[in-house]
């Protein structure tokens, strides 16, 4: 399986005029979400969020892939 890279987000029966606007929803939600949390509270979001998306991923290749691709540069 080859890892998406390219913009792939949409919300069912919404139409976009833009390709970058649905990111730009989950942009806003993901920000919303840590909104007036602690920084700790804060990383509990996001490592919950990340196996919870791994989860709905299932492919440990494309996880795999995409666990280098984040590291690349940090």
């Amino acid at each position: 399986m080859s890892l998406q890279l390219q913009p792939n987000l949409a919300e069912p029966g919404q139409r976009y005029f833009r390709d970058f606007t649905p990111g730009d929803d989950f942009y806003e939600a993901l920000i919303e979400s840590h909104r007036d949390l602690t920084d700790a509270q804060s990383q509990l979001l996001n490592a919950k969020l990340i196996l919870l998306l791994a989860n709905q991923v299932g492919d440990i290749t494309a996880l795999k892939q995409a666990l280098a691709l984040a590291r690349e540069g940090v």
